[in-house]
């Protein structure tokens, strides 16, 4: 580092690491197993000054960013070959008011930590499955869990932000202060700076839950995906009709709150007709929250594809089973899943935030694991071929779902008015296109990269 470089930097209250330091190679991997790049730099910022400072010194050493909180981004976007890494993690406090219902999280919080500290009181925000799930990747893109059908997404549950812009200043956006900023960052994804602390409104959900799970044959998925969907229609708020398929097909649902109200819900599931196997089982909501974290880790290579439905049709359900192939067999095949949206996700009005699509009923994901990396095409490949069979049927993308589709995935993500407004918003807040390292709404100028 030159003498300069070590003066800009010699304010930063945490970690600066470079290729050489203790420490790097962990701070650079990340959940994909594929992803294996090399930041020229990575800064593990202690507070938002460093932050700031991060981001000034990037910009004016031609530094390309990257934020990482919990390197969940699917294609590595955290991490800059080359580049400056913004590394969160530090950061990652949490405070709970249980008076007020209210949660200070800091933008390098995973969702494990805030559902820790907030169901000390029998309280919770939506947050996603996973628990090593960062909260600032998840909620900037919209944010599913468990509680949106009962209390909406992640970004709807925001009180307030504190960001970090291209320029290096700190605002705060609610619906009072900075309003425009607001709506983009509930939805926007990383588009307009990075989020060092979240305000988030907490529900008294208390501490329990039921999962209800059936497992059919693959031969019998088409019929009973058909039926799970019917039944899907008329599900209670604390419910969350849940699928997935590899070799076999699991379809039930998700409850939140007293388990015995939830079990009146499982006499009805026998029209799904006989299932080979049925596991349904009460557990705290801590336990719910962590149940889908891989055990393998950071060991996977991992690739998945995305889609909305506002209809599920039988023509849909049929290709979806069939995973783009004749017969639905292969070695290669995705597994896919299935989540319920509705509820108080679809409550919120489309013009109140960046998050598009509220009226979808479903989302679907096929994603791919595997660890050897002589495989990566032909599971990228499969995958890609499984989604493309579901085009005709879907009606647009998570913005947390998109992988490598560019700018056509925004155009999924974003309808065109919602599109153009957080290109007007991108023009203000960053029309250098500094923060591009995210499914990127690129500004209006001819600056933009």
């Amino acid at each position: 580092m030159t003498a300069m470089a070590e003066r800009s930097l010699s304010s930063i209250a945490g970690r600066v690491l470079h290729p050489t330091s203790a420490g790097y190679t962990q701070a650079r991997s990340v959940w994909n197993a594929m992803v294996d790049r090399c930041p020229q730099m990575i800064i593990q910022c202690a507070n938002s000054a460093d932050v700031a400072t991060a981001v000034r010194y990037a910009r004016e050493h031609g530094l390309e960013i990257g934020v990482r909180c919990g390197g969940h981004s699917i294609v590595g976007l955290a991490v800059p070959d080359g580049g400056l890494m913004i590394d969160l993690s530090p950061m990652n406090a949490v405070h709970v008011d249980p008076s007020r219902r209210r949660a200070t999280v800091q933008g390098g919080a995973l969702l494990g930590r805030l559902d820790q500290a907030a169901q000390r009181y029998g309280l919770a925000t939506t947050a996603g499955n996973v628990s090593h799930t960062g909260v600032g990747g998840l909620t900037l893109g919209g944010g599913m869990g468990w509680l949106a059908r009962q209390h909406g997404l992640a970004c709807d549950n925001v009180v307030s932000y504190r960001v970090i812009t291209a320029n290096g200043d700190l605002v705060r956006a609610s619906a009072t202060e900075n309003p425009d900023l607001y709506w983009g960052l509930r939805g926007g994804g990383g588009n307009f700076g990075v989020v060092t602390e979240f305000e988030f409104r907490l529900h008294s959900v208390g501490t329990r839950s039921l999962v209800a799970e059936y497992t059919f044959p693959a031969k019998d998925a088409a019929e009973v995906l058909a039926r799970w969907r019917d039944l899907s229609a008329d599900a209670p708020r604390p419910a969350t009709f849940t699928a997935s398929m590899g070799t076999e097909l699991t379809v039930g649902f998700v409850w939140v709150g007293d388990p015995e109200v939830g079990r009146r819900l499982l006499p009805s599931l026998r029209q799904l007709g006989t299932p080979a196997s049925t596991h349904v089982e009460e557990m705290s909501y801590l336990r719910l929250q962590t149940r889908e974290d891989s055990p393998q880790g950071h060991s996977l290579r991992r690739y998945w594809k995305g889609h909305y439905f506002t209809h599920l049709g039988d023509d849909a359900i049929q290709a979806m089973v069939l995973r783009g192939t004749p017969d639905g067999d292969g070695e290669s095949l995705p597994a896919f899943s299935l989540q319920a949206y509705g509820g108080a996700i679809a409550d919120v009005s489309d013009t109140a935030s960046a998050f598009s699509h509220r009226d979808a009923r479903f989302e679907y994901v096929a994603a791919a694991r595997w660890t050897d990396h002589t495989q990566d095409t032909a599971r990228i490949t499969a995958a890609r071929r499984c989604a493309a069979s579901l085009d005709p049927f879907a009606s647009g993308a998570y913005v947390n779902t998109l992988t490598d589709e560019g700018q056509a995935g925004l155009r999924r993500a974003f309808r065109p008015d919602k599109l153009a407004r957080l290109t007007a918003l991108k023009d203000r807040y960053d029309p250098d296109n500094t923060f591009h390292l995210n499914q990127n709404v690129k500004p209006s100028g001819r600056r933009a990269r």
